[in-house]
């Protein structure tokens, strides 16, 4: 096998047009550099070298090891910048999946700023299949999950979970309801009134079940929806009343009090104040990833905002 660093010194003495001139050129020895290239003729088992007067030429053996030297030193500086990128998170790619109220308040923010910071980067954000994303966390198939769970929840083999928000609840009432009259609701005040489901079987539901289990009362659930902007439709026709987390509630004007959703009204309630938690899970045994740490720091800083957004509305 041929040592790539006596082809690269060879590549110096072809450069230089002798010896001694490779030699002064690498801070060798000429006898240094001699005793290299003699090696690697016997690597190569052909002459690389002939003399000419003072200097020397190479052979056509030798002329081929020294432009094959020269492309792989090409290639190992592009390789030593392509790492540095990588390390920097200047470049890489990140794969992402992401449940829907998720996706405008957190995951679209989060990879603007990654764009804007890193535009190298390659994310693939998809929205996550009905089932657990956790398995495809924990193969590797991607990097990391946005899912809902509860903070006493047991850990996951091979899944570590960062915080990311807690999703607070709000009462949505139909505008004439006479509770929305009222600026802030105890969740008891609910307890009597025919409630609109938004949530499916899961921890979200959990949420607000242990909610109304603490403030007294099982909700009355006359319909389920299946999901929350649908569940405000149903509201806002008079079919009932709802809990919907920040993230969920339908887009309305800064400090309205009135969704658009056809005289939809949004108030804070408390006594408690029903929370889902949004973490982000990703494999606990992956190696450190600039590019992954700085998706993170854009879900941390679109959260804040959310939260901040919130405590407006």
């Amino acid at each position: 096998m041929l040592d790539m660093r006596r082809m690269q010194i060879l590549r110096a003495v072809v450069d230089g047009g002798s010896v001694t001139a490779a030699a002064r050129n690498l801070g060798y020895t000429p006898s240094a550099v001699s005793q290299q290239i003699a090696a690697l003729e016997r690597e190569a088992r052909i002459p690389l070298l002939e003399r000419t007067g003072r200097g020397v030429r190479p052979t056509e053996a030798g002329q081929l090891l020294a432009d094959c030297a020269t492309a792989i030193g090409g290639q190992v500086a592009r390789a030593e910048t392509a790492l540095a990128d990588l390390r920097a998170g200047r470049t890489g790619r990140i794969s992402v999946r992401y449940f829907a109220t998720a996706g405008a308040r957190l995951a679209a923010p989060a990879l603007a700023r990654l764009r804007r910071e890193h535009p190298g980067v390659r994310a693939e954000l998809r929205l996550s299949d009905p089932g657990d994303p956790l398995p495809e966390v924990k193969a590797g198939r991607t990097d990391a999950a946005l899912v809902v769970r509860r903070r006493d929840a047991p850990p996951v083999d091979g899944v570590r979970f960062v915080h990311v928000l807690d999703d607070r609840y709000h009462a949505v009432l139909p505008h004439a309801h006479p509770l929305a009259a009222e600026p802030e609701l105890r969740l008891a005040d609910l307890a009597e009134e025919p409630w609109v489901g938004s949530e499916l079987p899961g921890p979200c539901l959990d949420a607000v079940l242990d909610a109304c289990g603490a403030a007294g009362f099982t909700p009355d659930f006359v319909m389920d929806s299946g999901d929350y902007a649908t569940a405000q439709g149903f509201v806002a026709a008079g079919v009932g009343v709802a809990l919907v987390p920040a993230t969920g509630l339908v887009p309305r004007a800064a400090t309205a009090p009135v969704l658009p959703h056809s005289g939809l009204a949004v108030r804070a309630v408390r006594d408690p104040v029903p929370v889902r938690s949004i973490w982000a899970a990703v494999r606990a045994t992956a190696p450190r990833n600039p590019v992954l740490q700085a998706f993170l720091e854009a879900l941390h800083e679109a959260a804040a905002t959310a939260g901040a957004s919130e405590s407006t509305e």
